[in-house]
């Protein structure tokens, strides 16, 4: 599967060996799982050998390296990328993108957006626009983020009655997010900006009475609370697709469902 080399190490092997450190696994126990040869493997990390396509993309897979950054490793190595990345608009993604748009529409009189993988907005339904009424202009600009209009202080963090809390979970899924991508700067670049935003006050050390962590938000002059749910598409092979995610959000009480569906 590999051709051994007199060169430098290549990047492709520093960059696998970066992302097996990243997962914490040894050599060993990558091999073992991407079942290949201990020695091999430490001949591709040091140059020694340079990997086929077929091993670089084996051993991205047991790393859970995303699509995008396979597509990396795969250009280091000196080979094509393997997923195609197209613009949401385009064509060939045109039902896809409809299916989800349905799903937006559906969720209805609840919020429901459609995030890619850092959490800028590429669609969202109706009821979103009265979440986002008494934003910042200049935070409403493309590419609208989530997590910078839920922490800034002219965006939605004045709102949220529980900022500490949700503030904490979202830094939570950021940092997973980072992790899951081995770094990816623009995300680090995000961590960094709302960090620095006011915290609101250290969350509660007690445990919360809710089997999930809740978003507190005033609006119109109600306290509405909700949890989330995300969603992804099961069998994307296509980069922008497999970052897309949906993020439903779902009435965690009585109160907040009488109010945004309205008995008639």
């Amino acid at each position: 599967m590999t051709s051994t080399l007199t060169s430098p190490p290549s990047s492709v092997g520093g960059e696998l060996r970066r992302w097996r450190e990243l997962r914490s696994l040894s050599q060993l126990a990558l091999a073992t799982q991407a079942e290949v040869s201990t020695r091999h493997l430490s001949y591709v990390e040091n140059g020694r050998s340079r990997p086929t396509p077929e091993m670089i993309v084996r051993l991205a897979e047991v790393m859970r390296v995303p699509m995008a950054e396979q597509n990396r490793l795969l250009l280091a190595g000196g080979f094509a990328p393997r997923y195609p990345q197209r613009a949401t608009d385009d064509a060939t993604l045109a039902p896809v993108m409809a299916g989800l748009r349905s799903l937006l529409d559906a969720h209805a009189p609840y919020p429901a957006l459609l995030l890619d993988d850092h959490w800028d907005i590429v669609d969202a339904n109706e009821p979103v626009d009265a979440l986002l009424a008494g934003c910042d202009p200049m935070l409403l600009e493309p590419p609208l983020n989530v997590i910078r209009l839920c922490l800034h202080p002219r965006g939605l963090a004045g709102a949220i009655r529980n900022l500490p809390v949700w503030r904490a979970h979202l830094l939570h899924q950021l940092g997973r997010r980072i992790t899951h991508t081995g770094g990816e700067p623009a995300l680090v670049a995000l961590r960094d900006e709302v960090t620095a935003y006011s915290s609101g006050g250290e969350p509660s050390a007690r445990p919360l009475a809710d089997p999930v962590v809740p978003l507190e938000i005033e609006i119109g002059g109600h306290l509405l609370r909700f949890f989330s749910v995300a969603s992804q598409i099961e069998s994307a092979a296509d980069v922008t697709l497999n970052g897309l995610h949906l993020e439903t959000f779902v009435p965690a009480d009585d109160r907040t469902r009488q109010v945004l569906r309205p008995s008639r």
